[in-house]
C-alpha cells in the first residue's frame, strides 16, 4: 500500500511514530505542509490512505481519491474543519483524528504567550540581547478575570492552570461540563458577548464550525468588550475576523492579541498584524512538543493501520 504523509511536526520530530509507520511496510511519500487543494489533485487517487495536517480535502480531492485507491484520511491532530466530512461519508472514505493528545501541549503554550505578554518577555529579551538594559513595567495576573469560550480539553487544562495562578475563572460553552465547572468555581457566561464584557483575558478553545467562523467581530468588539482585554487564540485562525482585531488593538480595546494561528498558513508576506508590538504571533506550534507529536504520531498511524486493515 501506498501513504502520503504530509504532516511536516510529525516529519520534523524524531520518535516512536516513525518506528510505528516504518514498520507498517507501507510505501511512504511525503509532503511538507498544509497542502492545498491544486496539489492534492493530480496526485491524491494514487495513494491508499494519508496522514494528513491541515491540508485542503475539499470534495474535489476526496472524489478524484476515490475514483483512484484512497481509502483513509488520517488526520494527524484533533480539528477536521479543513476536511469536507460530508463528501467523505458520500464517498465511503474513512476519516479519522487524535482526540485527548494534545490538550496539555496546547494549554501550555496558551500559558507561555500570557506570562510573556505581561512581563513583556519578549521585548526584554531583544534588547538584551543587543546590549540594551532596558527594565519594562510589566502586569500581575493574580486576581484577574480569565475567561475560556470552549470549555473542552484544553479550555479545562487552562483554567486548572489560571486556578493555580490565582485567578477567577468564567467559561462560555453550549455544552457544559457541570461537575467540573462545580469542583473549580467557575462562573459560566451564557453568551460570547457576556463573556467578552465580563473578563480581562479570554483563550479561544472553540472547534471551528460554520456557526463561529468569524464570531470575533468588530460589533463584539465595539459592543461588547471589556476595555483593555487580551484576547488569545490557540484554536483556529478563522475563528476571528482579521480585520476587527486590527479595530481592536487601534482603537485600544484589545490590549493585545496572542495568537498561534492564522486565517491563512504560512504566514503572509506584510500581514497588517506585524504592524503591532502587541500582537504576538507564533506559527502553530501549541502542540509542537516532542511528547505531543509522538502521542499524536503514534495515533495517526494506528488509526491509518486499523482502518485500512478493516
Amino acid at each position: 500500500m501506498k501513504i502520503l504523509l504530509t504532516s511536516t511536526s510529525f516529519q520534523d520530530t524524531p520518535g516512536k511514530h516513525h518506528d510505528g509507520l516504518n514498520e507498517t511496510g507501507f510505501i511512504i511519500d511525503t509532503l511538507r505542509g498544509p497542502v492545498k487543494e491544486d496539489v492534492l489533485l493530480p496526485i491524491i487517487a494514487k495513494y491508499d490512505g494519508v496522514i494528513c495536517g491541515d491540508d485542503h480535502y475539499t470534495r474535489k480531492v476526496i472524489e478524484k481519491g476515490k475514483a483512484g485507491k484512497l481509502k483513509v484520511i488520517s488526520k494527524y491532530g484533533i480539528g477536521l474543519d479543513k476536511i469536507d466530512l460530508k463528501a467523505a461519508l458520500e464517498f465511503e472514505i474513512k476519516v479519522t483524528n487524535c482526540p485527548g493528545v494534545n490538550h496539555m501541549a496546547v494549554a501550555e503554550h496558551i500559558w507561555a504567550l500570557i506570562l510573556a505578554f505581561y512581563k513583556n518577555i519578549p521585548d526584554e529579551i531583544n534588547y538584551t540581547r543587543y546590549g540594551k538594559w532596558e527594565r519594562l513595567i510589566g502586569h500581575e495576573i493574580y486576581g484577574k478575570k480569565i475567561g475560556v469560550a470552549g470549555l473542552g480539553r484544553i479550555g479545562k487544562e487552562v483554567l486548572i492552570r489560571a486556578k493555580a495562578f490565582g485567578l477567577k475563572l468564567y467559561a462560555f460553552d453550549k455544552y457544559i461540563d457541570t461537575e467540573f465547572v462545580k469542583e473549580h468555581s467557575i462562573k459560566i457566561c451564557n453568551t460570547l458577548e457576556k463573556l467578552f464584557s465580563t473578563t480581562d483575558i479570554i483563550s479561544l478553545n472553540m472547534n471551528l464550525n460554520k456557526e463561529n467562523k468569524k464570531c470575533i467581530t468588530k460589533e463584539i468588539l465595539d459592543n461588547h468588550t471589556k476595555r483593555g482585554l487580551l484576547l488569545i487564540n490557540s484554536a483556529r485562525g478563522e475563528l476571528v475576523d482579521e480585520k476587527a482585531i486590527v479595530y481592536g488593538i487601534k482603537n485600544k480595546i484589545l490590549d493585545g492579541y496572542l495568537t498561534d494561528v492564522l486565517n491563512e498558513e504560512p504566514m503572509q508576506k506584510g500581514h497588517p498584524f506585524l504592524d503591532y508590538n502587541n500582537i504576538i504571533i507564533t506559527p502553530h506550534i501549541g502542540s509542537r512538543t516532542y511528547e505531543s507529536v509522538e502521542r499524536q504520531g503514534l495515533m495517526a498511524v494506528k488509526n491509518l493501520v486499523k482502518s485500512l486493515l478493516i
